[in-house]
């Protein structure tokens, strides 16, 4: 009788361990990387409005860079060049792979689009998409920009200087030699460009140049505005940067940033239609008075609550970012930047 106990214990024993589990298995967690926000806003109506477009950057990194032309926008993320065309609803970017990926900067000249880097790759766009090496005999070092005057001529900003060609860049020869330059716009046949000592103004296709703002520090931005010029610099007195414009084609110059805080890391200003737009770490500000009076259209970067993003290995939600603003027709873009860029 024991042995008959004993064997059916242990059947029921054997059955339970073989019989299958009826508790539902755990389904695999599926891991979505969340995109970013507020990292990239446009505006259609003058500054007044901003939509996000965040969510259509073409990977979850941090932009370096953004380029803004008449027809088309490119950006710099992860080491990668993407482009989009400037007039649909949003940006829609596509890789641009057939460009040596040294090349981190673009410039939109009168003869096309030039790509290009601070070791000084040239590259311009032809009408069939394709990258072609340009300027072969330019200096191969510290390249800060490369503009194309309303004649023809070049002018290759670096770390050394100034350096001009009349000969669509067969010869250069350098014509101003006091530090850095970097950004450059033209208006009427003058240039005003932004240079290690500040701003400075050209009337001669670049020949000769005079500093027209110098307040101890350097130049920022330079931008073409309706009758004349708008520009950045820094002022060593306030420790901060100004923003002033001139409507005498760069001889004058007046402050127009009495309206805003005092700040070092001012980053833009931009006109749309009759309103001058500025990127400023406290917001973005709009004037409707060439700048006698302003009024913020866009909290700061620092008020946004930002989706986790990959930038360099650092957290991007920083209080060391602000808003940098980019035209392009009638739309305008602010990109959070680090405040330093």
């Amino acid at each position: 009788m024991h042995f008959l106990h004993l064997t059916l214990l242990y059947c029921l024993l054997s059955f339970s361990s073989s019989a299958p589990s009826l508790t539902p298995s755990a389904s695999p967690i599926k891991i979505v990387e969340p995109r970013p926000a507020n990292v990239i806003f446009q505006s259609k109506d003058g500054g007044q409005t901003w939509q996000d477009i965040s969510n259509g950057l073409p990977v979850n990194h941090q932009p370096e860079d953004f380029f803004a032309g008449e027809t088309d926008l490119y950006l710099l993320a992860n080491q990668e060049m993407y482009r989009s065309k400037s007039n649909l609803k949003t940006p829609v970017w596509e890789k641009e792979n057939a460009l040596d990926p040294r090349c981190n900067s673009i410039a939109f000249n009168r003869s096309g689009v030039i790509a290009f880097n601070y070791e000084g790759q040239v590259y311009q766009k032809i009408s069939t998409g394709a990258w072609v090496p340009a300027y072969a005999n330019v200096k191969k070092h510290l390249m800060r920009t490369v503009f194309e005057t309303a004649d023809g001529t070049i002018l290759l900003g670096s770390d050394r200087g100034l350096f001009k060609s009349a000969d669509q860049g067969q010869s250069w020869k350098q014509v101003q030699n006091g530090g850095w330059v970097m950004d450059m716009v033209e208006a009427g046949g003058v240039l005003v460009a932004t240079s290690q000592k500040g701003i400075m103004r050209s009337t001669d296709k670049g020949e000769h140049w005079q500093l027209v703002i110098s307040e101890g520090g350097v130049g920022i931005a330079v931008e073409r505005i309706e009758g004349g010029f708008a520009a950045i610099s820094y002022n060593t007195s306030i420790k901060a940067r100004s923003i002033h414009i001139s409507l005498d084609s760069g001889k004058t110059w007046r402050a127009i940033d009495e309206g805003l805080a005092p700040s070092m890391s001012i980053s833009s200003i931009k006109q749309i239609g009759k309103y001058l737009v500025c990127g400023h770490p406290d917001g973005i500000f709009r004037s409707a008075d060439m700048g006698k009076s302003w009024s913020m259209v866009h909290p700061s970067v620092a008020t946004n609550k930002f989706m986790p993003i990959k930038i360099l290995n650092t957290n991007f939600n920083d209080p060391g970012k602000v808003f940098k603003l980019y035209v392009s027709g009638y739309v305008v873009y602010a990109v959070a930047r680090d405040s330093g860029c």
